[in-house]
């Protein structure tokens, strides 16, 4: 099977310092591939690459087959490749059907089969529909972060790019989000995960990409990377309790 994304050799310098150095890798389409690695490892950086929001120095990205490393992030968007934020980022003018519809009006045309293309719809998938007029400034922390997802949906993407969607939450908050992770997922739409809490990444994800100071230090099932002596010296060991 052909990848849906393929990164090679990709490459981000900011005034001298290294990011990124050479990273390459091939998401498989379908899945939920983590992406772990201590503070500073590259991976928000990575995450901003590939949505276009900053530009590699060197190295290409690859979308299904479309060569997008020039493009800026509404022709990602166009495209099918999507981000979520750590922080969410919605339109605080707006309410929260209001922040939905603009991702449907803005998507793409045609998306994942399974997923809902009707604002409201969308929010009963994920589920906030007794939200749909509140002022989105007014949402908990946890409902916040599944807006943003919302949000993401609405454009109907092929990839989505989720940046600790389960930080600040609490544990029965965690394990509902996780479970409208693979609701996604199981939907058609093939998520890259970034996400500190090792128990949450580990329980959801089908493959894992470890990275350590700007480079690829292992990847594979999340079996074999935490049983790995590299990646437990490098992060598990320092976060075992995450």
């Amino acid at each position: 099977m052909a990848p849906i994304l393929s990164i090679d050799r990709v490459t981000k310098y900011f005034a001298g310092l290294t990011a990124l150095n050479e990273v390459s890798f091939d998401l498989q389409p379908g899945g939920i591939t983590g992406l772990i690695g201590p503070n500073g490892a590259g991976k928000t950086t990575l995450l901003s690459i590939l949505a276009g929001s900053i530009q590699p120095t060197s190295g290409t990205v690859v979308f299904q087959d479309r060569n997008l490393t020039g493009a800026k992030s509404f022709a990602r968007a166009q495209a099918g490749i999507v981000r979520t934020h750590q922080v969410p980022r919605p339109f605080r003018a707006l309410s929260v059907l209001e922040n939905v519809e603009v991702g449907v009006r803005f998507g793409r045309r045609q998306g994942s089969a399974g997923h809902p293309r009707d604002a409201r719809r969308i929010l009963e998938w994920v589920g906030i529909t007794h939200l749909a007029d509140a002022p989105s400034v007014t949402l908990s922390v946890g409902d916040q972060k599944r807006l943003e997802l919302a949000r993401a949906l609405a454009t109907r993407p092929s990839l989505l790019l989720c940046d600790e969607v389960c930080s600040g939450l609490t544990e029965p908050e965690t394990a509902s989000v996780l479970r409208l992770l693979r609701k996604i997922q199981e939907a058609g739409t093939t998520i890259l995960y970034v996400e500190h809490n090792l128990k949450a990444i580990m329980s959801v994800s089908h493959h894992v990409i470890v990275m350590n100071y700007g480079q690829k230090l292992a990847e594979g099932s999340p079996e074999a990377v935490q049983s790995d002596p590299a990646v437990i010296a490098a992060y598990i060991g320092r976060t075992a309790c995450a």
